[in-house]
């Protein structure tokens, strides 16, 4: 049926949304003033120039990740919800891992791989097969489907988990086949998950930078980074980068009034649909893509490493000596979960009004939310950068743990916001209906009724942006504290000293930890339930 039409939203929440919209749009504030002062010859020469080639790419490669990305993340979501795939746990955990790989280390692992010398090179040249180059569009389209595919496993997955079986059942009981089931039943129903998560994989393609520029692919960040140093160049570019996704996320956003409403979440166990035959081969593909995904990358690591500490004069030991990562990872850990849960904090309001009520509060805090999300992290940073010695009674804030932790709420905050809008629309009304009635105040509704039946969205959206926020460099670099370093900032370090051996022992460590706290944050607490 066609969603009924929604209320007012309350006046508070409403003012709460404008001060929290107010909040994430210190980035685009910035572009706009920055730009602004340098003239409209200058910004529409820059434009005109420079921009037009950059613009195609970008939104060519952001599209082509985007389907990629959408495909793989609700074939995986599927299979490890709703299937009796073997493995299927380890296969839950392993899933939104990819997340965690900074994009330059993948793109550097595959390229290496593939060079002479590297792994691939190394397995084929007994057979006298030559390994092709990676790069271009291709390149970077591989790298990027690989390890921003999570941004729709997550919220997808957590959907299928709670979705109600009894219109499958009814399905079933008409005769629909186990496709048809999937096709017009189940899909329908998580399309609101889907179209969360792709709009972050077009967002995040056309923001990132480290896989674009090893693969050679003239991207609009590409080309702002480049520019650096001109302002003239790179702050034209950056505002039109922030335009685009604008744009993308009002017509999203236009789309997504008009879908079906779809039932809440479950109450019952979530139907589990028997492979059968294609057991093994569903097996076979899903292994597969995690070998191709995350083995492949991890070996080329620990090829790294092992020559490192094998090779003569190595400094290596230093790296690998007890406790040389403890303070980056716990850092990295800490400052991590702060931002996450700073993140949910502030974009749960958003998602109650975007998703309860009529709000054109609502709907500008949501399109800033995610606008922000298309910007290069270097171009949040200097925003923040900006305003706080622009504003003297902010001038403490610079360089400090606070500011590190906004700015990651800033840079990440739609894919919490996605995840908690997924959140929001499963759990049916009448249940806040029925509290209402029985006298249960507005705060007691929401931590007795909304938030247990959220959990499970809402860790989802926790996780994605502890895992991002766990490899976040350009805001790091610029805003954490003197002498504050976490294990991104250390994968920097040995990239840029060309010491592979630090390189890999470092994402090693990253990839160690980002395991159990996907665990205890996002795949745990939905099995309780």
């Amino acid at each position: 049926m066609v969603q009924p039409r929604l209320p007012r939203a309350p006046r508070r929440l409403a003012a709460l949304g404008v001060a929290i919209a107010v909040l994430f749009a210190a980035p685009m504030g910035f572009l706009v003033v920055r730009t602004a002062g340098l003239g409209g010859d200058t910004v529409l020469e820059t434009l005109t120039d420079d921009a037009l080639t950059p613009l195609l790419w970008s939104l060519g490669l952001g599209a082509a990740v985007a389907l990629s990305a959408a495909a793989i993340g609700i074939g995986l979501a599927w299979c490890t919800t709703r299937t009796d795939l073997p493995g299927r746990r380890a296969a839950a955990v392993l899933g939104p891992l990819p997340l965690v790989v900074p994009s330059y280390v993948g793109a550097a692992a595959l390229v290496a791989g593939f060079a002479p010398g590297g792994l691939v090179a190394d397995l084929v040249s007994p057979l006298g097969i030559t390994p092709p180059e990676i790069g271009g569009f291709w390149g970077a389209w591989f790298v990027l489907s690989a390890f921003s595919y999570p941004y729709v496993y997550l919220p997808v997955a957590a959907r299928l988990a709670e979705l109600p079986p009894s219109l499958e059942e009814s399905a079933r009981l008409l005769g629909r086949g186990p496709r048809q089931v999937f096709t017009s039943v189940v899909l329908p129903q998580a399309r609101t998950a889907v179209a969360a998560g792709t709009l972050l994989v077009f967002l995040y393609t056309i923001s990132d930078f480290g896989a674009v520029s090893i693969m050679g692919a003239p991207t609009l960040t590409n080309e702002i980074f480049q520019a650096k140093l001109v302002p003239e160049l790179w702050l034209p570019l950056a505002s039109l980068l922030g335009a685009v996704a604008l744009v993308v996320v009002a017509a999203e956003r236009a789309l997504a009034r008009r879908r079906v409403a779809v039932s809440g979440v479950q109450v019952r166990r979530a139907m589990q649909v028997p492979l059968g035959r294609w057991r093994w081969p569903v097996a076979l593909v899903v292994w597969g893509w995690f070998g191709a995904a995350l083995a492949a990358p991890v070996l080329v690591l620990v090829l790294w490493v092992v020559r490192g500490v094998l090779g003569a004069g190595s400094p290596s030991a230093t790296v690998l000596a007890p406790g040389g990562l403890l303070a980056p990872a716990a850092s990295t850990v800490g400052v991590s979960v702060a931002a996450a849960l700073a993140t949910m904090a502030l974009v749960l309001p958003v998602a109650y009004l975007t998703v309860r009520y009529r709000s054109r509060a609502g709907g500008t805090a949501n399109t800033v939310v995610v606008g922000a999300f298309a910007l290069p992290g270097l171009v949040v940073a200097l925003a923040l950068v900006f305003w706080t010695l622009k504003a003297d009674a902010l001038a403490w804030l610079y360089q400090t743990i606070p500011l590190l932790v906004f700015a990651y709420t800033v840079h990440f905050g739609a894919q919490g916001l996605r995840a908690a809008q997924v959140a929001v629309g499963s759990v049916p009304t009448r249940f806040d209906d029925a509290g209402a009635v029985l006298g249960a105040s507005r705060s007691r509704r929401l931590r007795t009724i909304d938030l247990p039946l959220m959990a499970r969205g809402l860790g989802a959206g926790l996780g994605l942006v502890l895992l991002s926020a766990m490899k976040e460099l350009p805001a790091t670099l610029l805003l954490a504290p003197p002498g504050f370093e976490t294990l991104a900032t250390r994968i920097w370090a040995a990239s840029d000293s060309h010491q592979l051996a630090q390189l890999g022992v470092a994402s090693l460590v990253l990839l160690a930890l980002s395991g159990p706290l996907t665990w205890v944050l996002v795949i745990r607490p939905g099995r309780r339930r």
